[in-house]
């Protein structure tokens, strides 16, 4: 077998695996900042529910004249 063959195949391997890693990452922080996104849309649905709870009457009716 040729070494110098078989070295360029192994350096080919590597950086295909970094590319690999690189990409994954990228994807993961990705899916992480959708998920606090989430997070923080469900934390401030739960504060306006717990508003309307204390506060039934407030947005109940629309006064509308023509």
């Amino acid at each position: 077998m040729d070494i110098g063959l078989m070295s360029m195949a192994l350096s080919q391997g590597q950086v295909k695996q970094q590319a690999s890693l690189s990409v994954m990452k990228k994807a993961m922080g990705s899916a992480e900042q959708n998920a606090d996104f989430l997070n923080k849309m469900v934390d401030e649905s739960q504060v306006s529910k717990m508003e309307q709870a204390t506060q039934p009457h407030l947005g109940s009716s629309i006064d509308v004249k023509l």
